[in-house]
């Protein structure tokens, strides 16, 4: 935690990464975001509350809603594809691996023939990847997600995507990756990921350590914006309430300052 005003509780390591989720769908205008987690909804939630107003959110299945629920459009499934396949969605899916170049497996872990375990299936990733911004949500940084090779391509990385040519290029693009860890994105000259932020309380090191592949570090890595104070009352008080954010990422044990290690 960081310390806020007198009287207010510390910023919880949670509540960064609804704010880094939530930056996630800055300056996207009128499109759909697709939240996929606890912690992305809320970050969804909060980007239209204040700095994203044209977002629109669906119910999840048929309806487009306001931000307290009510029905104020009808998104049957086949208009929600045209969205799909337009660009006119934002979406932020989970990853049980993800690589250097931000291709995405959630479909098996193991050889697709003989799996060591069978997960989601392929599901939307190839359509969402290659034709709407993806971003991604990984509520535990390990070296079992963040991998050198996924065991299988469900969503597409940049280098597949360069390597399929310019009708998988058109349309991909991969904005951000939140973790309990920081933020990362693939501002390099090749794609390969790099650490724009890191959440207060965490080391360049411990993000090393929780990496499986190099990861490109800037000299000086930010540390994720703080939220403001009308944003810590929309997240405390309007939108999560029962904190249940802090089921999906739990406040870490002390660790030292956060310059440690730096």
């Amino acid at each position: 935690m960081t310390a806020t005003k007198a009287g207010q509780p510390a910023v919880t390591r949670a509540e960064y990464c609804v704010i880094a989720c939530a930056e996630a769908w800055r300056d996207n205008g009128e499109v759909l975001a697709g939240p996929m987690g606890l912690i992305p909804s809320v970050g969804a939630r909060l980007a239209k509350r204040t700095f994203s107003p044209d977002l629109l959110l669906t119910d999840g299945e048929a309806l487009l809603v306001g931000l307290d629920g009510t029905p104020e459009g009808w998104l049957p499934y086949r208009q929600h594809l045209t969205m799909v396949t337009g660009g006119r969605r934002h979406v932020m899916m989970g990853a049980s691996q993800i690589d250097r170049f931000g291709n995405q497996n959630i479909a098996c872990i193991g050889d697709w023939a003989r799996p060591a375990r069978q997960l989601l299936g392929v599901r939307g990733a190839p359509v969402n990847t290659l034709n709407n911004p993806t971003s991604y949500w990984v509520p535990r940084h390990s070296r079992r997600v963040f991998v050198e090779k996924v065991d299988m391509v469900c969503g597409v990385g940049y280098d597949r995507a360069a390597a399929a040519g310019p009708s998988a290029t058109r349309f991909h693009h991969l904005p951000r990756v939140v973790s309990d860890l920081g933020v990362f994105d693939f501002a390099t000259p090749d794609h390969a990921m790099r650490l724009a932020s890191l959440h207060p309380g965490v080391t360049v090191g411990q993000v090393r350590e929780a990496t499986g592949f190099d990861l490109h570090i800037p000299p000086d890595v930010p540390y994720t914006r703080e939220p403001t104070a009308e944003e810590l009352e929309l997240i405390r008080v309007v939108i999560d309430p029962k904190d249940t954010r802090s089921r999906e990422v739990a406040e870490p044990r002390p660790v030292g300052t956060p310059e440690a290690g730096r």
